[in-house]
Parts: C-alpha cells; structure tokens; sequence
C-alpha cells in the first residue's frame, strides 16, 4: 500500500468502458457499504495486471477495491482463498463484495503497516533486534498458514508448472534480456540441474505453498501479521515459502541471519506438526534447491515483465538474484553444471574471487 496523501490521487482508465462498469458496480455498494467514492484512490499495483484503490468507508474507515481485468486475471481464486483464510483464522482481506465475472472485489483494508519498509528502515538505522523480531513473526506465521490452511482442493505444485517456471530462465533472462543462445552442450547442461532441481522439490513434503511469502505481501497489523497476495497458492513442496522468506527479491540478508531464522522457523514448525524434515541439515540443503529454482524462475519474470510489460524497474534487482543464485551453485556439486550457464550473465562469482573450472 502506498503512504497517504493529503489529497486524493487521479484514478486514471485505460478502458472506457471498463470505467463505467466500475462505477455501476460501486454504486450499488455505496449504500450498504456505506462507502464515498469521491475519496477513490490508488492504494497499489504489482507486478500481474491487478491494482488496489482505497476509498473511505464510513466516517473513519476505508475499504479496498481490486480492479484485475479479465481475461487477464481471474479473481476466483482469490476470493476462495480469502474465504478459506477467514475460516482458519488466519489474518488477510476480508471479501466485503465481489463481481467474480467482471474482475471487481471490494476488501476490508489491513491498512499501511507493509513488513518491508519497516525492514528497511531497521537495516538503514542499523538496529538489528527490529528486524530479528519481525523476521522471527513472519516465521512463525508461516507455520500457521501451513498449519491451519488445508490445500487438499488447491493446484499441485507438479512437474510440469515446476518446469514451465524454470523456463522463463532461458527464454526471457537468457535470450531476450541478454541475447544469447545455448550450443547443444549447454542444454543439456541445463536439462540436467532443472531435472535434479524438479526431482528435489517432488520429493518434498506437500503443504500449503503462498508461493510468495516475503515481506511485500505481509503487513504488520497489531499483533497480528497480514497476510497479502495469496491467489496463486498451490499445494507443494514444504521448503518453498520458507526460501522465498529468507532470500528475498527486495531485501537480503547474511547466511547468519538466514540460518538462524529457518532453524527457529524448522523447530516451531515441528513442535506444531508441520512436517519438515526430520534433520535440518537436509531441511536446508532442500530449501537452498527449492530457492535455487524459485530464483531462476524470478529471473526470467522480472526480464518478462521488462520486455513484455513494459515493467524494468523489476529487471533493477537482478544482480540480487543472481548473486542468490550462484551462492547456491557454488556450495553443490551437482548444481555445478549450471555456473558456466549464469556466470557470463552475472559477472557474480569472478568479482567475489571464484574461478571457473
């Protein structure tokens, strides 16, 4: 969510008709919802075709309207979710009211306590105890989610969209962003480490999976943690949402850190029943794997979404994922292959002091 502003900001629409068929359904919120459209403003966009306007409702409150055009975006999942969270007692967005064929929901709003500005603002004021408790909360939260959300009904995590993530890597990273195009080596270099990538994640444990569990989409809402951006949870592999929270795509950590936090996230997940791995150090070198595909996956969809979406600012943190990345190669020998693969991209390992070999 975006700061306040000391007077509404413009809600522009690319669509005309997409306008008016907004308008006509809010108007037949604002009685019951007691809801004042004239205070209608953006509250904030993300990297999908979905945004979020915030108006006030009532005299002191305020509601959040998502706009997600379809055939572009699909809202039912969202809304099921939503309701599923609700039910399980766990912190997100209520559905005050939703048009699931237009693409038009309005939601309780969790107001602008967002997890990573204040993240941010503990490492710049060099006040690590901050972010040691706010890290050690979205842990523990994420052992409830994975607790108390039941993903029997949800999409599986399988093979197959296991591989079409990995694949973003070659064609948008490698080929549109830096130009380049593997010899027949290289492929099958490459088919090789996503194989043993996908074998690690199947062989997982299966829980519910956000699949983007990191400070972004979580709010800090009194004592309770809010949870944003679930729609495309998916039953999976039960390391995945712990590496998207230790290896961030917009702040990151030292391994001290990283490993203290996931041995208190591990521990707490066992005494509660989630089942992780009964050793951490296989839980860890599982999640390192998971991260490993989860990072080249964000490579290639921050590249589509500068090429594509006409969205670079995302393409600005590469270098963050890059470096996650070859950190990870670097620790396993059959991960090994893929170096030869990110290095000429990366420039990472050379200027640590690492060799090719």
């Amino acid at each position: 969510m975006t700061e306040p502003s000391s007077a509404p900001a413009p809600v522009s629409w690319a669509d005309p008709a997409r306008h008016a068929a907004f308008e006509q359904w809010l108007a037949s919120w604002v009685g019951p919802m007691d809801l004042r459209p004239h205070t209608l403003q953006p509250a904030s966009a993300d990297a999908s075709f979905r945004r979020y306007l915030r108006l006030q409702q009532g005299p002191s409150g305020s509601g959040i309207v998502m706009d997600a055009p379809p055939p572009l975006e699909d809202v039912v999942p969202f809304v099921r979710l939503a309701r599923q969270m609700q039910a399980a007692g766990l912190h997100g967005p209520q559905v005050l009211a939703a048009d699931e064929t237009q693409g038009f929901v309005l939601l309780s709003d969790l107001g602008r306590g967002l997890l990573l500005p204040m993240l941010q603002r503990s490492e710049e004021q060099g006040d690590p105890s901050m972010a040691d408790a706010l890290m050690r909360r979205v842990g523990s939260a994420l052992v409830q989610w994975q607790q108390r959300m039941d993903p029997g009904e949800w999409p599986a995590y399988d093979e197959a969209l296991l591989r079409r993530e990995l694949d973003l890597f070659p064609e948008w990273c490698v080929g549109r962003e830096f130009g380049q195009t593997w010899n027949e080596a290289q492929q099958k270099a490459w088919d090789r480490v996503t194989a043993r990538l996908i074998d690690s994640a199947l062989a997982q444990p299966l829980v519910a999976v956000h699949r983007d569990w990191m400070p972004r989409n979580l709010m800090v809402c009194g004592e309770q943690l809010g949870i944003l951006d679930f729609q495309d949870a998916v039953r999976g592999p039960i390391t995945y949402d712990a590496a998207s929270m230790l290896r961030d795509a917009f702040i990151s950590w030292d391994e001290e850190r990283e490993i203290d936090w996931a041995v208190r996230y591990w521990q707490q997940a066992r005494d509660a029943g989630v089942p992780v791995q009964d050793d951490f150090g296989e839980f860890w070198r599982a999640l390192e794997w998971m991260g490993l595909q989860r990072h080249l996956k964000v490579l290639g969809i921050f590249c589509r979404l500068k090429h594509r979406d006409g969205k670079a600012r995302y393409a600005q943190d590469l270098p963050r994922f890059f470096a996650y990345a070859t950190k990870v190669v670097l620790r396993y020998r059959e991960l090994a292959p893929l170096l030869p693969l990110i290095e000429p991209l990366s420039g990472f390992a050379l200027e640590q002091g690492y060799t090719l070999r």
